[in-house]
């Protein structure tokens, strides 16, 4: 059977069909590959790591940990399920963590403080990493506040970071094979870098301001989440070109997750999980819909 589980502010995880877990701001999810663990970041100023045993729909304590940073906003477990990236959105700071055979954190933290800032003075003043991805034995980390996507072996060896143009902010991307797709934050835009190429286009059509948020994969199309329009936009990975923009079914969509011809949208101001069916890729309301206090993150498990 599968699970939703829905991070947020306030309430904690929820998982739907199966019961309430309450914890303190709980912003992202990740599953561990291969053990029955989900870890959650509490999104405080004094960040912290929490990781449960998610048996069924029922989760309990396995192990809790620092994030070594402010404010973490995401966490990811590598493929092979030995290593855990947490990014701190207030100091910038990335974490990881060794995973022992259980899922629990084994041994000190390796901490990855950034320096650096960007044009945007509200909220480019420093370092501010988005998301972490692990992808070709390298960890990725997006910094909104100075325009990279950071780089690192996984013993915290840093390697040459990508660099985007000032004030893209990026937040959320995604890989597929050589080419990364990113969302930028700050600028309202995706970008395509394959190689020397790199194709920019607005991430929605609408008028206005937008603050893209996140940005997923599935097959040949790309899924990206527009805060401000309230939409999410679909376009084709192979060039960018936009297939459809439909609405989030609520306010600020701050994050969505696929499963097969379902796609489930975190709309965070609206306090509601609304889901879509996906016909050709297009997201078609299907008039069902979860309330959650300030959803954050969707996972299916």
């Amino acid at each position: 059977m599968k699970y939703v589980r829905i991070g947020g502010y306030g309430p904690g995880i929820v998982t739907v069909g199966g019961g309430l877990t309450r914890v303190t701001s709980p912003s992202f999810l990740a599953a561990h590959p291969s053990q029955p663990v989900l870890y959650a970041v509490g999104e405080l100023e004094r960040g912290w790591l929490t990781a449960f045993q998610a048996d069924g729909s029922d989760l309990g304590p396995l192990d809790e940990r620092p994030s070594e940073g402010s404010y973490p906003c995401h966490v990811a477990v590598a493929p092979e399920g030995g290593l855990l990236a947490v990014a701190n959105y207030g100091d910038g700071t990335a974490t990881l963590y060794r995973l022992d055979e259980r899922g629990a954190f084994a041994g000190e933290p390796i901490v990855l403080r950034h320096e650096g800032s960007g044009p945007d003075k509200g909220r480019q003043e420093g370092p501010h990493a988005h998301q972490a991805v692990f992808h070709d034995g390298v960890v990725h980390v997006s910094d909104l506040g100075t325009d990279e996507i950071r780089r690192y072996r996984y013993d915290g060896t840093a390697l040459e970071p990508i660099t985007l143009p000032p004030g893209t902010g990026p937040r959320h991307y995604a890989f597929s094979g050589s080419r990364l797709y990113v969302a930028g934050e700050l600028d309202g835009t995706v970008t395509l870098i394959d190689g020397e190429r790199r194709t920019t286009v607005p991430a929605s059509r609408h008028e206005g301001d937008n603050a893209p948020s996140h940005l997923q994969l599935d097959g040949d199309l790309v899924y990206v989440a527009n805060r401000g329009p309230n939409t999410i936009a679909v376009l084709r990975a192979a060039d960018l070109s936009p297939v459809a923009e439909v609405p989030s079914g609520g306010d600020w969509p701050r994050h969505f997750a696929i499963d097969g011809d379902r796609l489930y949208v975190a709309n965070q101001n609206s306090r509601e999980v609304t889901i879509f069916t996906l016909r050709d890729g297009v997201p078609e309301p299907s008039g069902e819909r979860y309330e959650v206090e300030s959803p954050a993150c969707v996972l299916i498990r």
